[in-house]
């Protein structure tokens, strides 16, 4: 009986609603977002509808298949909730059968309610008639099931539009937020661990193009974090979330800094050249911001008075999204993400390079400076410019630069 109807995703939004003029470019942008990244699946098309966005799939689509679609929407940053479900025609009866079909495609439940929603007039039947019509068409189906009005195992949802009625059962949260590519670009800094992926991931939930840039201690370690960092791109490119990555060999300038400055700021002197060298390739990408991964006190590096010693290297905002968070909400989130056994995994990079015994938690400005100036710094991101490695990723709102 189901493969009578059209397979639909109905894809809803919060934060994109309250965008007022600007809405409609937010609603092309995560209609564009959605159509690259399904490309795979067999669809028809996407298109906006009374405050949704409507994916619509080939006859005969079969219901895992959409399931699998519905998996991957729910992940893409501006989706707030997927719900798969059938397209059928405006006429009561039909609506009885397809919520009915619907219904009987959840695996488990004891309690049900209807929720429609009519957002046009032209059909006679308002959204409470039509709570009780189809209600009782349902009951009727599964005498075993009762309404519950109020947190029910599942809603049916009813939603009567211009020219159909889009029928569904199945519906999960997506993570909210908003569209990739609605709010610029920014670089972050990438390492293999736990907390720089999260801060990517929360920054492309605010509608970023995130462009990584990961520092790897090579020819002074092995190469194995920049495998780790591909990896957890692919797990980020898979909802959009990432555009490229630029690898850089960090290892020598590390072992010169090393061997110039004091062994107490070293560490505040590694993170300098890296936000330089950041600046230099948001420069080249059209970047307003950079974006890292500290969290406020968690390591030597990040107390207040040596993130103002790093923030003194670059004029570009340094947005730090975990600032205020615990290692438990990161972790969370990175298990969230799937990037957490990755990250997990042990791997020789430019973080644990010539770290010196007592690293300086309180740093100085002035102490930085002087150390500094022994260093031939533009020389050095000279090079490192002319020697970056580029990795680019699935984004369907990236453009590269223009050379």
């Amino acid at each position: 009986m189901s493969d009578a109807y059209q397979r639909i995703c109905l894809l809803h939004y919060h934060e994109i609603g309250l965008k007022g003029h600007n809405r409609a470019s937010f609603e092309l942008r995560l209609l564009h977002n959605a159509e690259a990244l399904l490309k795979d699946f067999p669809l028809v098309a996407i298109h906006r509808v009374s405050g949704r966005l409507v994916c619509f799939f080939k006859e005969k689509t079969d219901r895992d298949t959409v399931l699998r679609a519905a998996e991957l929407l729910k992940i893409i940053p501006g989706v707030a909730r997927v719900s798969s479900g059938f397209k059928c025609p405006r006429i009561l009866d039909v609506m009885g059968n397809v919520a009915c079909c619907a219904l009987e495609e959840v695996p488990h439940f004891e309690t049900f309610k209807v929720q429609a929603r009519r957002n046009h007039t032209d059909f006679p039947t308002n959204s409470m008639e039509l709570n009780q019509r189809i209600g009782s068409v349902l009951c009727e189906h599964f005498p075993d099931k009762r309404v519950l009005m109020k947190s029910p195992d599942v809603v049916v949802g009813i939603e009567v539009v211009q020219n159909a009625v889009y029928v569904y059962a199945h519906s999960e949260r997506g993570i909210g937020g908003l569209p990739v590519g609605s709010s610029g670009r920014v670089v972050c800094l990438l390492s293999s661990g736990i907390d720089s992926p999260v801060a990517l991931w929360r920054m492309a939930r605010r509608g970023a193009i995130c462009i990584g840039l990961h520092f790897s201690g090579r020819p002074q370690t092995s190469d194995s974090s920049e495998y780790l960092v591909d990896d957890i791109a692919h797990v980020l490119e898979r909802s959009g979330c990432i555009a490229r990555v630029y690898v850089v060999p960090f290892g020598n300038y590390q072992k010169e800094i090393a061997l110039s400055v004091p062994p107490a700021y070293r560490v505040i002197m590694y993170r300098r050249l890296m936000m330089k060298v950041a600046q230099r390739v948001a420069l080249r990408e059209g970047a307003g911001a950079l974006v890292t991964g500290e969290s406020l006190g968690q390591v030597a590096s990040q107390t207040l008075e040596n993130l103002q010693c790093t923030n003194d290297a670059t004029t570009l905002p340094v947005f730090r999204p975990l600032i205020g968070c615990d290692k438990q909400e990161i972790i969370a989130d990175a298990e969230k993400l799937t990037t957490f056994e990755i990250s997990s995994q042990d791997a020789s990079d430019c973080c644990t390079l010539f770290m010196p015994r007592n690293p300086e938690t309180h740093g100085s400005l002035d102490q930085v400076h002087e150390s500094e100036a022994v260093l031939p710094l533009e020389r050095w991101i000279d090079e490192i410019m002319s020697a970056l490695e580029v990795h680019d990723y699935n984004c369907p709102a990236y453009k590269k630069p223009k050379k």
